[in-house]
């Protein structure tokens, strides 16, 4: 009987007979969260995130560098830091991979980048950026492995997207890093050797010990995230390689908690607005997940990292 392969939360793949090595590893690698995941979470609708996100819409974590920053401020912070680890200006060229609803590319834009490229697997994400019109900004609704890269960037950025790539099943079976590694190896054939990569991701650290705490961790990512899994952070040091090296490494838990805790404080600001008009499921599912995040980032449970990255030539 072939191995079994599990590529989704809930389903398990037998793989063929017959399979050449490259679908075979097709089978392994597919990414976990699908457009429609991906749509779960994040096409609920644009004016239900714009109640409690960032005038930007940030969704990722902000950065705090005083404690008196506004979340504004703080996500304007975020996307600074990772323009200098890209190691950006306005000569230079940037793909954004997960751009969300385009705020960070708006910041490269204002900052200055001789053409900011983005790709998403939203379309109301997609929508937003096309509404916005931001010079010398290009975007697609493409998964990262069909993207073609229509010339050697000289930089990337990606925040927070790489929870969308291994599912809690592919991580049992030991793939994780191969799943990573296999994103940043991509990643590295869309670049000019000696390129730098200003990188987010959201880590998974201890496993809360009560079943109430697990049950709201499991809503998060059953309900929220559909597909995805946050990854460890050992995982990510030893997935860079061989393609890139890390030149800088920062956490951002106390942060990201901060940030989480700000989005449900101006979530339950529209309390009413919400329940009327998006229902009263959408606002108990996102009162649940936020508090869960507050909670996570309290605890331990989860954390944010911060890399900067350089193409090894």
């Amino acid at each position: 009987m072939p191995a079994k392969v599990a590529y989704t939360r809930d389903e398990w793949v037998y793989l063929p007979k017959g399979l050449t090595p490259e679908k075979k590893l097709s089978y392994k690698t597919r990414m976990t969260s699908t457009q429609k995941e991906i749509e779960v979470s994040y096409d609920v609708s644009n004016e239900f995130f714009s109640l409690w996100l960032d005038e930007r819409m940030h969704y990722t974590s902000a950065f705090y560098q005083s404690e008196t920053d506004s979340l504004e401020r703080a996500q304007e912070n975020k996307s600074k830091r990772l323009y200098e680890y890209a190691e950006m200006d306005s000569s230079k060229t940037i793909l954004d991979i997960g751009c969300g609803w385009g705020a960070n590319l708006e910041y490269i834009a204002r900052k200055g980048a001789k053409e900011a490229h983005g790709i998403t697997l939203s379309t109301a994400q997609h929508d937003e950026i096309m509404s916005r019109k931001l010079p010398g900004v290009k975007a697609w609704v493409c998964d990262y492995k069909d993207f073609k890269a229509p010339f050697l960037y000289d930089a990337l950025v990606s925040i927070e997207m790489i929870d969308h790539l291994c599912s809690p099943a592919q991580a049992a079976q030991g793939m994780a890093v191969e799943l990573y590694r296999t994103y940043f190896n991509k990643l590295a054939e869309w670049v000019k050797p000696g390129a730098c990569f200003g990188f987010q991701a959201i880590l998974r650290n201890r496993v809360p010990r009560t079943k109430a705490d697990l049950e709201d961790l499991r809503f998060t990512a059953d309900v929220i995230f559909p597909g995805g899994l946050n990854p460890r952070l050992e995982e990510l040091v030893a997935a860079v390689n061989p393609k890139w090296e890390i030149l800088k490494l920062e956490t951002r838990r106390e942060d990201y908690g901060k940030t989480t805790g700000e989005w449900l404080r101006r979530m339950k600001m529209n309390e009413d607005h919400i329940r009327t008009k998006f229902g009263n499921q959408v606002f108990d599912d996102y009162d649940r997940y936020l508090s869960t995040c507050v909670k996570a980032f309290a605890n331990h449970w989860s954390s944010d990292v911060q890399m900067k990255l350089r193409r090894i030539e």
